[in-house]
């Protein structure tokens, strides 16, 4: 195993799963997901049989367009459901943030705090957008959960939780809503296969025949989805 490779372990987490997954970031770093059992030589030995596949995704990780940190300045774009709006900062606007006519109105009073002011925002839109979606997939293919949770999560889009919990990123809804439902149906189909198994991307295809070309997406573009 190369030391570059070494350094670039962010964390293992250890679960009930049953077998070892290797993760690469957005930020380019490897996320390890172990068995609890599971002993470090063999984490060290699924690391090293990978080592092309990990190589592979860390130059596709770097040969990205950096995204950009955002300046909250006039003109400058903000994605919401895939489109880009274009920010003017006004000086006699109630509300600290609003989207009308193509365009993001940002209270002068508050661009000390521009960015939290649009993850506010972000998250207002994503508590109601993304439930209707897990509705209507749900309802269309019979699939039933517990509860819908809005998160902060830093390397996942989605989960499922084993008491039937769904958890979402609210920087979702700054992608296309095609990439929202691939998420959904994604986190749907966990409810009844837990493992990235056939039966669960059978189960995915029947909801979402174009899948991959969704995953493929989020994947290529998911850490264009910031603010």
């Amino acid at each position: 195993m190369s030391r570059e490779i070494k350094l670039a372990v962010e964390k293992i987490i250890r679960s009930n799963r049953k077998t070892i997954a290797i993760q690469v970031t957005n930020n380019g770093t490897i996320i390890i997901k172990a068995p609890k059992e599971a002993s470090d030589e063999a984490i060290g030995y699924t690391i090293s049989r990978n080592l092309y596949w990990i190589e592979e995704k860390l130059n596709t990780v770097q040969s990205r367009p950096k995204f950009k940190e955002k300046e909250f300045v006039n003109g400058e774009g903000f994605l919401y459901l895939g489109d880009y709006y274009r920010l003017q900062i006004t000086k006699n606007q109630k509300e600290p943030l609003t989207l009308k006519n193509k365009y993001f109105y940002l209270s002068e009073n508050y661009l000390p705090k521009a960015r939290e002011v649009f993850i506010d925002w972000y998250k207002e839109r994503a508590f109601k957008k993304i439930p209707e979606r897990v509705e209507f997939y749900a309802k269309m293919n019979g699939y039933r959960y517990n509860k819908i949770n809005i998160t902060d999560a830093k390397t996942r889009w989605g989960s499922c939780g084993v008491s039937g919990n769904l958890n979402f990123n609210w920087k979702l809804i700054m992608a296309p809503l095609s990439i929202i439902d691939y998420v959904v149906v994604h986190e749907l189909a966990h409810l009844e296969e837990k493992h990235h198994g056939k039966k669960f991307w059978d189960k995915v295809r029947v909801m979402m025949p174009n899948y991959k070309e969704k995953d493929r997406w989020l994947k290529e573009n998911g850490h264009m989805l910031n603010v």
